[in-house]
């Protein structure tokens, strides 16, 4: 390949669209959400794939926890502190439904809710 082909190819016009923010994070919430209900909707349970799941799921909530606790979070204090608190309850809940004694519905739930939201343009930026 010459050196003109090579700059075309770099440099030349992508066919993929500049993700914002939020693009980036609905889609991690939606990818992580599918893995979720799929693994719950097993037949068997696959414990090891659903356990998979809500690592991700807590991962994701935890890297949401980390970020609204920034002081210099954009996000208003009230909404800032609702995540949290629903990092908290999912990091329990995890537990719960890795004990087996609670249905990941409440997560599949929390995680719609925020895809709403992030669709919606309530979420963050």
């Amino acid at each position: 390949m010459n050196a003109i082909r090579q700059a075309q190819n770099a440099y030349g016009q992508t066919n993929n669209p500049i993700r914002t923010t939020r693009g980036t994070e609905y889609d991690a919430v939606a990818r992580i959400t599918q893995r979720l209900k799929s693994a719950a909707a097993r037949e068997p349970l696959d414990m090891s794939a659903l356990a998979g799941a809500i690592l991700d799921n807590r991962n994701m909530w935890t890297l949401f926890a980390i970020e609204v606790a920034d002081q210099d979070n954009p996000l208003p204090q009230e909404l800032r502190a609702r995540i949290f608190y629903l990092s908290e309850f999912t990091n329990e809940h995890s537990r719960k439904v890795l004990g087996r004694t609670a249905s990941a519905d409440a997560l599949i739930e929390i995680n719609t809710a925020v895809m709403r939201g992030l669709r919606d343009g309530t979420g963050a930026k």
